[in-house]
């Protein structure tokens, strides 16, 4: 499907250039979406990107066409806003600017614009939007009601402290239907011809929906979780009239408890509940006539217990078809046995529509091997570690149940094993006995590679008293937000790295970016920043960074205390709870989106946000020291992983604490925020003042212990005297060496360590740094066979080895080799740099990113004394270039002498390195080294 959408949008263009010859309108989206179902009527903005092949092309006017019909917009009428020839290059996140759009409308629009060559472009293809209603005003149902469920309450369930009888009280004071997944059905009739239907839905806490017994949409755990307590998301589809029949049509729902109703069975990592499974649903059906129909939750609806008789998130799922009631979510199923619903307290989060896209089963793989470690036993290794699910085709008789379970390692004696990951964690399926049978979970996931199967045939049947596995495939689900760059190398440790990294990514690219896709799946906070542009060269985060945001303000504490997890589904306490490395990335993440997007949204919405942790860091400082929190969390060297031991805790607390501040201080001046500016500028310098007073030797130049993290983080900050850069610098690389290029660093100060390396011209030590096979280092796990990234260097240490948090290598990948660098005082790469390294015995490198404004693309090669560059700029942009040869070199641009070439736009001669200005286009650069 993705490359069938790559081959429309390359014919659309194709359509375009031959038609006009110069620039083509392209990838419009609204809010950051394309045809996005429910913004925001007060807030749209539009984008758009540029093509042509041409060089040097910008943008100098454009022209916005909003209509409240395809016809319309046809016929070139903006009957809703046509914002007329507005000179202006502005291409990303233009503001509405017409009369008040009205609520649960869809409209269409599109865009022309004008080049620097003065001629217009055609028209874009048509894309629309529609607008959220004004008010739901949402009645949930199930089957129980919270107040009669006897759920635990409180976030204070933790599996470490909670006692046997304590869990079993709860198991036993829980009516089944306040843990058991339902499923609703509603019928209606349609009698008129119909213009459109529109469905709202949310189910708590997972939902799988059908409209005559096909599913709705390609989400699998729909919605995305959030702090139920504050925000609700609901999900927006059209329905197509032809999906709609005649007369009767039945709306049926799959109800499972995700991380809404955490149940105290099997293994779970908390005991937590915010009611029984819970359903809202609205469905709009608007006729030619004008007239409308509304479906809505109400005491009509009907439920019955499901075939799904456990579904934990963490612990696994069980199905028994037996209790399959055939037709139940299509039309003329009697439902004379099913129980009318009951209306439920609401939810008391904010019910809003979800903009982030959605979970889906994005890749799948087949058995690799099969191996037999035991009598009976079959373990079939899948080839990949992922988040997911498999999918059985089994064979057997009525009531056979085949019990599956999952693992990302084996045990000794060659056995699926769950010690590292949470246990136990299985899935029973239970047979009705009619031929060949197919099933795959719905509301519960785990991270692994093998599947473990007993008393099963595997595709011959040997023993006919057993169940016939007649295919087995293991689903990878992640975020469906799309990929946004790519890199390879002539370097095998960095493209296995590069792989290994990304799997584990996707693996916790869920609801909130998880720690790991089996035993805690919380979003702990610090990887959302440490990671952040890795993961923004690799992703297309634009729909969901703001959704973290979401759930960081909704986790802030009445003081300010932004927790380490968001959202904050239990309370662990001390510094696992407020930690600030891990409550920072509330100021980091607005800052960086608009580095990377150009976006400022974030910064005003979240502004508050910010501050507020910045005051409540204040708060905790002593004479400007913040002295708790994890640390470096993970740092390496001959002690057992976790707080930091390397370095001090207070010397990364106060970092942070800078770190934070003098974002604020930004942030408030980019936003006119006068006073607030000068208070935290002046705040800043105080915070710098004290911890150079605190931690810096002025004898020794060192930082805190002299770590590898003690003297990086300083300088990555600029909280380094000019005087004294150099020798804190000499000293970092000096303990490099002396420890034969290998890192002491964590997860925390991985980044900080690898910027301040690519930063100051020490890419060769980069290079030797991570150019091996032993630990710490990304290719001993490559050695060791793995396929995603571990939690710890040594995954024989370490419990999770699905975790992506040592994983900021990437933006050394993409900024260093490939080049690609944002230029801060041009936010969004509307200018950026071009300026690889051409490092070690690397021959070849090759990169890109699709960046706001299209694809970016670097790539050079190595033969001999000769290197050769080719990159690409988008229409609309410019670039520095900046090349890794000698300032005298002779450099051709597209044939041409540098200074000839009529497509350089400016030669810099004041820079260390050779460097030229270039505009839009694709180019071929040659010199020698």
């Amino acid at each position: 499907m993705k490359n069938l959408k790559s081959i429309l949008f390359l014919l659309c263009l194709l359509v375009a250039f031959s038609s006009n010859g110069q620039i083509a309108v392209s990838h419009l989206t609204c809010n950051s979406a394309t045809n996005p179902l429910a913004i925001s009527a007060q807030t749209p903005v539009f984008s758009w990107q540029l093509s042509s092949k041409d060089f040097n092309v910008s943008q100098t006017a454009y022209q916005l066409l909003i209509a409240s019909s395809e016809e319309k917009l046809k016929k070139n009428e903006g009957d809703v806003w046509d914002s007329g020839k507005v000179v202006s290059a502005a291409s990303q996140d233009v503001r509405y600017n017409g009369k008040g759009l009205k609520s649960e409308i869809k409209y269409f629009w599109k865009v022309r614009v004008w080049s620097n060559d003065k001629k217009a472009s055609n028209w874009s293809v048509a894309a629309y939007f529609r607008t959220q209603p004004s008010d739901l005003n949402p009645t949930w149902i199930g089957a129980i009601t919270k107040a009669d469920s006897h759920l635990p309450e409180g976030r204070n369930y933790h599996a470490v402290t909670f006692k046997k009888e304590k869990k079993q009280a709860i198991i036993d004071a829980s009516d089944s239907l306040s843990r058991r997944s339902i499923q609703l059905r509603k019928s209606f009739v349609v009698s008129k011809k119909i213009k459109e239907a529109v469905v709202y839905v949310s189910g708590l806490g997972h939902y799988e929906l059908t409209l005559n017994g096909k599913k709705v949409g390609n989400s699998v755990f729909a919605p995305l979780w959030t702090d139920y307590d504050k925000t609700v998301y609901y999900n927006t589809y059209e329905i197509n009239a032809n999906e709609l029949l005649k007369g009767e049509n039945v709306l049926g729902v799959l109800l499972g408890n995700g991380m809404y109703n955490m149940l105290a069975e099997r293994y779970a990592k908390f005991f937590v509940s915010f009611g029984p499974p819970t359903l809202f649903l609205k469905m709009k059906v608007v006729y030619e006539d004008g007239s409308e129909q509304i479906i809505k939750t109400d005491k009509s609806w009907k439920y019955s217990k499901s075939p799904i008789t456990f579904n934990s998130i963490f612990g696994g799922e069980d199905y028994n078809a037996n209790l399959e009631q055939k037709g139940w979510n299509r039309t003329g199923f009697n439902d004379k046995d099913w129980k009318a619903v009951v209306v439920q307290e609401s939810p008391k989060g904010v019910l809003r529509a979800q903009q982030t896209t959605p979970i889906q089963i994005e890749e799948q793989f087949g058995v690799k091997a099969v191996t037999e470690p035991q009598v009976g036993v079959r373990v079939f290794n899948m080839g990949q570690n992922l988040s997911g699910f498999p999918t059985i085709k089994v064979k057997g008789k009525k009531g056979q149940t085949v019990r599956i379970w999952v693992g990302e390692g084996l045990n000794d004696d060659g056995t699926v094993g769950q010690g590292r990951s949470g246990k136990p964690y299985y899935f029973d399926y239970t047979l009705k006995g009619e031929g060949v049978e197919e099933w795959q979970p719905r509301f519960s996931y785990y991270g692994y590679q093998y599947i473990q199967i007993e008393g099963v045939n595997y595709k011959e049947t040997k023993d006919f008293s057993l169940p016939t596995i007649v295919d087995l495939k293991s689903n990878f689900i992640y975020n469906s937000a799309g990929t946004a760059g790519s890199f390879t190398s002539s370097n095998e440790i960095f493209n296995k790295t590069h792989e290994l990294i990304n799997n584990a990514i996707k693996s916790n690219f869920q609801s909130v970016l998880t720690d790991c896709p089996h035993r805690e799946k919380l979003g702990w906070l610090e990887e959302s920043h440490l990671n952040g542009p890795g993961l923004i060269y690799n992703y297309n985060l634009k729909n969901y960074i703001p959704s973290i945001m979401q759930n960081i303000a909704d986790a802030q504490r009445e003081n300010g205390m932004i927790p380490t997890i968001a959202p904050e589904y239990v309370i662990f306490g001390g510094d696992f709870t407020d930690s600030p490395e891990w409550g920072v990335a509330g100021v980091i993440l607005p800052w960086m989106y608009y580095e990377y997007y150009g976006d400022d949204s974030l910064l005003k919405e979240y502004y508050p946000v910010m501050k507020k942790y910045v005051d409540y860091l204040t708060s905790k400082a002593d004479k400007g020291i913040v002295s708790y929190g994890l640390g470096d969390w993970y740092d390496y060297g001959e002690h057992a992983a976790g707080y930091s031991k390397n370095s001090p805790i207070a010397l990364s607390a106060t970092s942070h604490y800078y770190f934070g501040v003098d974002l604020l201080a930004k942030a408030a001046k980019l936003l006119n925020k006068k006073e607030d500016a000068v208070t935290y500028e002046n705040l800043a310098i105080s915070v710098k003042k004290a911890f150079n007073g605190k931690f810096f030797d002025t004898k020794t130049k060192q930082y805190g212990t002299g770590s590898q993290f003690s003297n990086a983080i300083p300088l990555f900050l600029g909280m380094v005297a000019k005087e004294d850069k150099q020798a804190v610098l000499d000293n970092l690389v000096n303990d490099i060496k002396a420890r034969n290029y290998r890192l002491t660093t964590g997860d925390v100060g991985n980044r900080y360590l690898f910027q301040v390396l690519a930063d100051n011209g020490l890419n060769e030590v980069m290079y030797k740094m991570h150019n091996h096979y032993d630990a710490p280092g990304y290719g001993f796990q490559i050695k060791f066979g793995l396929t995603t990234l571990t939690e710890q260097w040594d995954p024989r240490k370490g419990n999770s080895w699905n975790h992506f948090m040592m994983g900021q290598i990437e933006e050394w990948f993409y900024e260093s080799l490939v080049g690609i660098v944002p230029d801060e005082t041009n936010p969004g790469f509307k200018h950026f740099f071009l300026q690889p390294e051409i490092l070690g015995d690397m021959t070849f490198v090759k990169g890109s990113y699709n960046s706001v404004f299209g694809e970016i693309a670097s790539e050079w090669e190595k033969k001999e004394d000769k290197v050769s560059f080719k990159f690409t700029i988008p229409a609309n942009t410019t670039a520095t270039v900046k090349l890794p040869v000698k300032k005298n070199a002779v450099i051709k641009v597209n044939g041409k002498i540098l200074s000839d070439s009529k497509n350089v736009l400016k030669v810099l001669t004041n820079e260390e390195k050779a460097s030229f200005v270039l505009g839009s286009g694709m180019y071929v650069v040659e010199c020698a080294l």
